[in-house]
């Protein structure tokens, strides 16, 4: 039985990231809810909730990260497993938003995958979303139900102040990113700088100029997601022939793919830092450092849980 009101507090999880969700588990003080998600001989999964969830205040802690669909579908399923068996509310918790990056038509004939995607976890019968660090934020709009946004950005700023690293410049990869760029500098007191670029094709990055003083300055970039690596490696090159005299790269979301291993290693940052709202392959384990988001995302469901304000948190 919860600690946290009338409702049972239940927190499943499927393949995406259990570790995650075992800590969160911990933080809050529960046991991780009994579910079995597999496969049928053919690759269908399969989804048994193997206790009783009618009337409870169900949360489902599902990235869907690679292998995107396989773990988007996990999600669908699970969601739809809980509804037919009376959960009061459901809430996905969705530490990393995938198909975010197709969030409007920029040429004929192209998807919005990220509206797409809230069609899908609507239906399926989610009633409410909890994310961190959303590609781009108008999304939330594409949901009909409540959506709790978290940002790391706390987070990474706190790693970067406990470093004691001085005479800091805030980087943003794109002109898209500034606004969370502006938030890391207000945290820690610095100027804010970003790099304009265009992307010719997806996972494509080219530096046109660098708009701020990065000069003999340790420059902390700050964005969303390092994916396949290579606007780092774009961006560190640029920021260095410009004078800077340190780079620390932090993201919220490691994606690693492609070629991530290669492009990090030859960046020659001076750090790498990400959260846990994916899991890492092993070897490029040693080539960041991870901080946890399982306090954050803990704190949060339990303030949805008992119905008191989650922005809070952030002040």
């Amino acid at each position: 039985m919860s600690p946290y009101g009338d409702k049972r507090l239940q927190v499943f999880s499927g393949n995406a990231n259990r570790d995650l969700a075992l800590e969160i588990c911990k933080y809050i003080g529960i046991d991780l809810g009994d579910i079995e998600v597999g496969r049928f001989s053919n690759g269908e999964i399969k989804v048994i909730i193997n206790e009783n969830v009618r009337g409870s205040d169900a949360f489902v802690v599902q990235p869907t990260s690679s292998p995107v669909n396989d773990n988007l579908m996990e999600l669908l399923i699970i969601i739809d497993a809980l509804r037919r068996a009376s959960a009061d509310r459901i809430t996905a918790v969705i530490p990393f938003y995938g198909y975010a990056r197709q969030d409007r038509k920029t040429r004929g004939r192209e998807p919005i995958t990220a509206k797409l995607v809230a069609n899908l976890l609507v239906t399926a019968g989610v009633d409410r979303i909890l994310t961190m660090d959303l590609h781009a934020g108008q999304i939330q709009g594409f949901f009909d139900i409540p959506v709790d946004h978290l940002t790391a950005v706390g987070l990474l700023s706190q790693y970067v102040k406990d470093q004691g690293i001085r005479d800091v410049v805030v980087v943003s990869p794109d002109a898209g990113g500034i606004a969370r760029a502006r938030d890391m500098a207000e945290r820690l007191g610095a100027p804010v700088a970003f790099i304009d670029k265009r992307r010719p094709e997806p996972n494509v990055a080219e530096v046109m100029n660098i708009v701020g003083k990065v000069s003999e300055k340790n420059v902390v970039i700050v964005d969303d997601m390092i994916d396949t690596g290579g606007s780092i490696v774009q961006a560190a090159r640029a920021l260095r022939e410009k004078g800077a005299r340190s780079i620390l790269a932090c993201a919220t979301h490691p994606v690693f793919s492609g070629k991530a291993r290669e492009n990090l290693e030859k960046a020659g940052l001076d750090g790498t830092v990400v959260t846990n709202t994916i899991p890492i392959e092993e070897p490029l384990r040693p080539m960041v450092k991870v901080l946890s988001v399982a306090p954050l995302l803990g704190d949060a469901i339990v303030r949805i849980h008992e119905g008191r304000s989650v922005s809070e948190m952030f002040r």
